[in-house]
């Protein structure tokens, strides 16, 4: 018999509405105070953000854009990517959200996947989007601001639109990509109703109050940034305070100035809270808490952040295939080094990978989870669908899990393939099927190996073709003509033969074995 265990907290009722109509709920009872702004040059009131969501949307429309249509965004943490992002969502098409700092054959593959006939993009990455836009079906990018060769963002508005009708539990509102826990990367179809629902089933965890401020370091076209900071923060009535990359001391002055309450993170974030010797310039005592997602916080340095900045530091668990949250700590209950528990309308099982038995609690195995708040599927991959979600709804996620005796989970290794450096996805796979184009390598193979600072090291064991030679120099040249940088090889290691099962499989756990 399965063990379910479903969470301590309530369950929360679900509103059956598009997820503009949720976020912007505020803006009719206090639609004259800051929604989001980059603490400078730009910034929108809960009205004026409504307005301009709306016009834009009826621009949209206006040039035939709607149900079945798919825009691009590549956009660093701006005021105006809330914008684009729900304009797209009023008019009933899609948005696949694309990381900036890509090449241009990573920006390609997700606008073809994705099926975009249009791009956004800020000058800075206009050259490199209008490389990617050859070949697909884009006809138009514009850019946030005025470039040459774009047409700019403001000429996307018109006459103001409500939501377009859409099937809130079908409709695939936005694209984020995700490896999931094997393979390339794959569109991740979250529905409105998946948005909204996350977002309601973290308000018995992050209990927001009047005047809050949350800084939004984390990039909008990650899961994290998208669902906790845009959505999940203008929703909750609380000011997004944005950057468009993470300096720490960038940061800390925005704590100091715009008296940020809420610091959402990734480990290293934690690290330098803990270590940087600049912190103690600042004054910090405006924040709550600091909240830490995307990979593992180890106790210890959750602990000495805590201490330092006089906040508790906590972690939550989740998967873009999850939209994403389903484990959190509930703000007062913190136990250092887990992630929390299972938040509303969460069930789960901890299932041994080998024997499909269910574990009970203090036993390892894969966490299993099952919600409202589990994707629709992979965009155009019914195959890697069915592999990650079965026939009774349970999502399959890779991981491997304990729970403790006060029923908070901690993630204590994985099965899945996946890398996370500085909480980034970098997919074993998209390395392997570019280094083995190499003509000096005849087989490779990757894994992460662990790292205080960042989380994993991607690692490259490579057979060398005969008589051939390559250095971890010559790799890193090669990889970053093609890749993002923080899938860049860190490590290197020759190897006589890689270690595969007998149908061809890459035997992870030896490589592990050997890197430790």
């Amino acid at each position: 018999m399965p063990i379910i265990h479903t969470s301590p907290l309530p369950d929360v009722e679900i509103p059956m509405v598009p997820v503009t109509e949720f976020v912007l709920r505020h803006a009719e009872t206090t639609p004259d105070k800051v929604a989001i702004t980059d603490g400078a040059s730009s910034s929108y009131t809960f009205g004026e953000l409504r307005d301009a969501i709306h016009r834009m949307a009826g621009g949209l429309q206006a040039r035939g854009f709607g149900p079945g249509s798919v825009l691009g965004i590549m956009a660093p943490n701006v005021p105006e990517y809330a914008i684009v992002f729900h304009a797209v969502a009023v008019a009933g098409g899609t948005i696949t959200t694309i990381n900036p700092t890509y090449g241009a054959e990573e920006v390609r593959f997700q606008l073809q996947d994705a099926g975009a006939s249009l791009l956004l993009t800020v000058p800075m990455f206009l050259e490199v989007a209008a490389e990617a836009a050859e070949g697909t079906d884009v006809d138009e990018i514009y850019v946030m601001g005025e470039a040459e060769g774009a047409t700019p963002m403001a000429a996307l508005f018109g006459e103001p639109i409500e939501q377009v009708a859409v099937d809130v539990v079908d409709h695939v509102v936005v694209l984020p990509y995700s490896s999931g826990t094997t393979g390339l990367p794959k569109g991740v179809m979250l529905t409105h109703h998946n948005l909204v629902t996350n977002i309601c089933q973290m308000q018995h965890v992050i209990r927001y109050g009047d005047d809050e401020a949350g800084l939004a370091a984390l990039p909008f076209f990650h899961i994290y940034g998208m669902q906790v900071l845009m959505n999940g923060l203008i929703a909750n009535g609380v000011k997004v305070v944005t950057m468009p990359r993470f300096d720490l001391d960038q940061a800390l002055g925005l704590v100091q100035s715009e008296k940020i309450t809420r610091f959402f993170a990734v480990p290293p974030m934690v690290l330098g809270l803990a270590k940087a010797p600049q912190v103690d310039q600042y004054d910090l005592s405006s924040l709550k808490q600091v909240f830490s997602g995307a990979a593992p916080l180890g106790a210890d340095l959750a602990n000495e952040a805590g201490a330092r900045i006089g906040v508790e530091v906590v972690q939550g668990y989740g998967m873009t295939e999850l939209s994403p949250v389903t484990h959190s700590t509930v703000e007062g209950q913190g136990r250092p080094g887990t992630s929390g528990v299972p938040i509303s309308n969460v069930e789960c099982r901890i299932v041994d990978p080998e024997s499909g038995e269910d574990q009970p609690a203090g036993e390892r195995g894969e966490l299993w989870v099952r919600g409202p708040m589990v994707m629709k599927g992979y965009l155009n991959n019914e195959e890697a669908t069915a592999e990650t979600i079965d026939a009774d709804g349970w999502l399959h996620t890779g991981d491997v899990a304990i729970i403790d005796e006060a029923g908070h989970y901690s993630i204590v290794d994985r099965i899945k393939e996946l890398i996370k450096y500085n909480g980034f996805q970098v997919p074993p796979a998209e390395l392997e099927a570019l280094l083995i184009t190499h003509p000096a390598v005849a087989d490779v193979a990757v894994i992460g190996v662990p790292d205080d600072a960042v989380g994993e090291l991607p690692k490259a064991f490579v057979q060398l073709a005969p008589g051939a030679s390559l250095t971890l120099e010559e790799v890193q040249a090669f990889v970053g003509e093609h890749l993002v940088s923080y899938k860049q090889i860190r490590l290197l290691e020759e190897i006589d033969a890689i270690p595969k099962s007998a149908s061809g499989k890459i035997l992870r756990r030896e490589l592990r074995d050997r890197a430790n």
